[in-house]
């Protein structure tokens, strides 16, 4: 078990793009390369899973108890050749002051050596304070692998960052990647355009790690990581969870527009007893035969005129609602439930489940970790008041002019949410919010989600039996 961990000085420094560049690259020559991303990210994971082969996890301490993090570390890089870890923010940011959150804190839980990814541009000579400051820091404390330059100018720029690593630092220098356009994965409103929308996204990857392999030394990389096994923690042993039998049928919304699944619910899903059915709202004329539906984020408003064009699936799904269909939707999937989506300068209707108007805005209307209690009204939910759920929000659209009113599943205790610090619209049988779940020890969403789901299913069938 073996594996490095990728981090910055600030965010925007490349670090995905190199991560995605070494993915590639290793898996290139044949290693079978694990990726995990720090945070609660799903467009990076998207690009890290097309680059290995092998799905990305996110580990989190916000919704994750160290403990979950070493299991779900260990669970799937115990047989990889090797495992990369890409940060999030810089080095040492977090929401904590003393950084037990942050990117240090998790290397050094997961006992991983850190390779700094500097974006140099606009600096020469000053990368030398740059990085003894930040091995001077040290809270906590981490063991530095090296250094790759990143968004390099040219021959003499990278003379001249290598003649001071080299002469102030003890850095271990493993590379140089140059500035380059072609290199660059396009950005917009919510940070780079995922992979399952984006064109061309095999040969843009290998292009990366042709580059990448080119610039970064491998070898050594290799080495490194393979030099931490020995201090590699391991997690106590836990008993074996069997899967349950399958008795549901879940249907996931996924496609160009549709995206945003944790890998670690998507498998507890399947742990506890669910089949996964698949579809495209963008291209299925109606709703797979499910016992229930999630509907998770993505980029609807980049798609909306395909998806109010496919009227037949917006209708079966606002009929199948109307019946009773067991659905929890987030953001992206909430959207499109709304009677209208607006989005520059246009509006489209869309499955007018939802009484009200979305509205794109050009900035963020909610951004960043929230905290949310549950109310009485929420359906699946057991210990109502007693819990407070932890999550995440980063949405630019809003719904507005309500013609109906809703319960809501949440009071926001930290957040934005959909309206007057509420989240969690509760309609019939669907719950939906803009707050991000993810199903953890704090707060198993999936397995109230699914118990529910039971219950709908088992009520339905009693009143079909003569």
């Amino acid at each position: 078990m073996v594996g490095i961990y990728l981090a910055a000085a600030h965010k925007s420094s490349g670090k995905t793009t190199l991560t995605i560049g070494l993915s590639a690259a290793f898996t290139r020559q044949g290693a079978n390369v694990q990726t995990f991303k720090k945070g609660p990210d799903y467009i990076d994971p998207l690009w890290l899973s097309k680059a290995s082969g092998n799905p990305c996890y996110n580990l989190d301490f916000y919704v994750d108890s160290e403990q979950e993090i070493l299991n779900r570390f260990h669970t799937h890089a115990v047989n990889k050749d090797l495992s990369l870890i890409e940060g999030n923010k810089g080095l040492y940011d977090g929401l904590s002051l003393d950084g037990t959150d942050s990117n240090a804190a998790l290397a050094v839980l997961l006992g991983l050596p850190v390779i700094l990814v500097i974006d140099c541009t606009g600096i020469t000579r000053g990368i030398a304070p740059l990085l003894l400051g930040y091995k001077e820091f040290q809270t906590p404390r981490v063991n530095f692998a090296g250094v790759i330059l990143n968004k390099v100018a040219g021959a003499r720029h990278e003379a001249k960052l290598v003649n001071s690593v080299e002469e102030y630092t003890d850095f271990n220098l493993l590379g140089a990647l140059g500035k380059s356009s072609d290199l660059m994965i396009e950005e917009r409103h919510l940070g780079l355009i995922p992979s399952n929308e984006s064109k061309d996204v095999t040969e843009f990857i290998q292009r990366l790690a042709t580059r990448v392999g080119q610039s970064v030394d491998l070898s050594q990389i290799s080495t490194i990581a393979s030099g931490v096994e020995a201090i590699v923690h391991k997690p106590p042993k836990k008993a074996t969870v069997k899967a349950a039998k399958s008795d549901l049928t879940i249907g996931v919304a996924q496609d160009e527009a549709f995206g945003f699944y944790y890998q670690s619910d998507i498998d507890e899903f399947v742990r506890l007893g669910a089949r996964l059915q698949y579809f495209s709202i963008v291209h299925d004329k109606a709703l797979p035969k499910i016992d229930g539906l999630f509907l998770g984020g993505g980029f609807p408003e980049t798609h909306m005129d395909k998806i109010s064009a496919n009227s037949r699936i917006l209708n079966d799904l606002a009929k199948k609602i109307d019946q009773g269909l067991p659905v929890y939707a987030e953001c992206g999937g909430m959207m499109i439930l709304a009677k209208s989506l607006y989005w520059q300068g246009k509006k489209v209707p869309m499955a007018n489940v939802i009484k009200a108007d979305c509205v794109m805005s050009a900035k963020p209307c909610g951004r960043g970790y929230v905290r949310l209690q549950p109310t009485e009204v929420h359906p699946w939910v057991l210990t109502k008041n007693a819990l407070e759920i932890k999550a995440h929000e980063f949405h630019y659209s809003q719904l507005e002019k309500f013609t109906a009113d809703y319960e809501y599943a949440y009071t926001v205790v930290r957040g934005t949410g959909i309206k007057d610090q509420q989240d969690g619209l509760v309609y019939k049988n669907l719950l939906t919010n803009y707050a991000h779940l993810k199903s953890s020890t704090q707060f198993s969403w999936i397995d109230g989600f699914l118990r529910f789901c039971r219950g709908v299913k088992a009520r339905r069938n009693s009143k079909q039996k003569p």
